[in-house]
């Protein structure tokens, strides 16, 4: 008889994925992720069929974790442009305190692995997120949701505000305020 899964050693596994992809990319070894975890590689295939399926459940777990970070403020009545405003200061801000899950999260991003599948779930779970996008992005060809260009050019422009915010913490703010209003008036209707 099969031992029960155990819903720690699941998170365990997630967050060492998570740490190996940051530190070693997509390329990281099975055994290195079984190790940070803390359980013998054989365990990690219990939980997780195959390398792709851990790298879809690690993705849909970071995005859910920065997702229900970002609802924590979520301000319904505040105007589209405000509410825009406060997410990308969130994000900015949960990018620079959780290195590892935004360098593993922009790395799966782009990878090519995540299925459409998850896409669709991750899309699926914060829905006022996905609204506020709408009601601002500027043509189909950055509509977000399951579109990956859309993602990697808002990704792209965060990631870069993140690192010259951890670069010059001094002028931390300055950045996040330059990388919103080039990420604003380069993707939306204003």
């Amino acid at each position: 008889m099969a031992r029960p899964k155990s819903e720690d050693k699941r998170l365990a596994l997630l967050d060492a994925t998570t740490e190996a992809i940051a530190e070693h990319g997509l390329g990281a070894a099975t055994s290195l992720i079984a190790k940070k975890a803390g359980v013998a590689e054989g365990t990690l295939f219990r939980y997780f069929a195959t390398k792709d399926v851990l790298f879809n459940d690690v993705y849909h777990h970071l995005k859910w974790l920065l997702g229900k970070q970002l609802m924590k403020t979520y301000n319904r009545e505040l105007p589209v442009e405000a509410r825009s405003r406060e997410l990308w200061n969130g994000y900015i801000n949960w990018g620079l305190v959780n290195i590892d899950a935004r360098k593993a999260m922009s790395q799966l991003a782009v990878s090519g692995k995540i299925t459409k599948d998850t896409l669709q779930k991750t899309h699926d779970e914060f829905p006022e997120l996905r609204q506020l996008s709408n009601e601002s992005i500027t043509n189909e060809y950055l509509t977000c949701g399951e579109n990956p260009f859309a993602d990697a050019i808002f990704f792209a422009l965060a990631e870069t505000t993140m690192e010259f915010a951890a670069r010059e913490p001094e002028r931390k703010q300055d950045y996040i305020i330059a990388g919103f209003d080039v990420m604003w008036h380069g993707m939306t209707k204003a």
